[in-house]
């Protein structure tokens, strides 16, 4: 009979674990930018609706303040929120913010989206 070796981690797990949803240095310039510039406080919310070209929809909105079952995720002193449900399809998504030529504006790389529209707004899973 062949033996079979058998790795064993040692040592304790990793101390921090990685962010569920990612922001970009320049997202969050943009969102604090964007902040300051309506004169608001509180967060924002990340989310996800039905309807759009593709089925599902992103939603982008500022919040006063966190619900009690949303993940706060804080990047740089500003906070970005999610509800559980959202979450699902949001999980492991990064919010960018991306300048060209031919339009600005945040883009979400979303590693659940099965198929995007045009629009870089709505997208299937």
């Amino acid at each position: 009979m062949a033996e079979v070796d058998q790795l064993v981690a040692v040592g304790p797990p990793p101390a921090k674990t990685e962010p569920v949803i990612h922001a970009t240095p320049k997202a969050i310039e943009k969102i604090r930018q964007a902040f300051a510039k309506q004169g608001v406080e509180g967060v924002l919310r990340l989310g996800v609706l039905g309807g759009g070209c593709s089925g599902l929809s992103y939603q982008f909105k500022f919040d006063t303040k966190p619900r009690p079952t949303d993940k706060i995720f804080e990047f740089d002193g500003v906070k970005i929120v999610v509800d559980p449900k959202s979450l699902l399809y949001l999980h492991g998504m990064t919010l960018d913010y991306k300048e060209s030529l031919m339009q600005s504006g945040f883009v979400f790389e979303n590693p659940n989206a099965q198929k995007n529209c045009g629009c870089g707004t709505s997208f299937s899973a």
